[in-house]
């Protein structure tokens, strides 16, 4: 198994990467999938520091569920 405190690094970087490292590739694959449809959605919607604060909260998200993945 891999370590979950690098699983959930990766998935902060770039959201779904921790998920796929962890194992569940589909999972990892769905993850990248919103944090890009969030990206283009938030960005043509809000204004610029919106966009930052919701691309946090999701990497965050995203992370934590990666590190649970790999415990």
């Amino acid at each position: 198994m891999v370590n979950a405190i690098l699983a959930g690094i990766l998935s902060f970087l770039i959201p779904g990467l921790g998920q796929a490292v962890a194992g569940d590739i589909k999972k990892g694959i769905i993850f990248f999938v919103i944090a890009v449809i969030i990206g283009i959605f938030a960005s043509f919607i809000f204004r610029h520091w919106i966009v930052l604060i919701i691309d946090l909260l999701y990497a965050l998200y995203a992370a934590y569920d990666a590190y649970q993945m790999a415990q």
